[in-house]
């Protein structure tokens, strides 16, 4: 059974942004392990195959790490602070 809001969602709701942000790094980590592991496993196969392996890893959680910094210390969920997106359609309307 799929979780159900209380309200219709919207992205200027703070706790459905919350949700939504941690959500969608929820999913970049899965992705990151599903690939990483399927490159790790070909290059154990053969190194001189996929030399540039560690390389990706170590870039790709460097990109997580700072996405996760980004959700989890520096974004602002208080009910103040416009969305990104709600802010991009109020100029195109202007």
């Amino acid at each position: 059974m799929p979780p159900r809001w209380p309200r219709q969602p919207t992205r200027e709701d703070p706790a459905y942004r919350r949700l939504d942000d941690r959500i969608n790094f929820a999913v970049h980590v899965a992705a990151c392990i599903a690939v990483n592991s399927g490159l790790w496993f070909f290059h154990n196969l053969n190194p001189a195959w996929v030399a540039w392996v560690p390389w990706v890893t170590l870039t790709w959680l460097g990109l997580l790490s700072l996405h996760g910094i980004y959700i989890f210390v520096l974004a602002d969920y208080s009910a103040g602070s416009p969305s990104p997106l709600s802010n991009s359609n109020q100029q195109g309307d202007s």
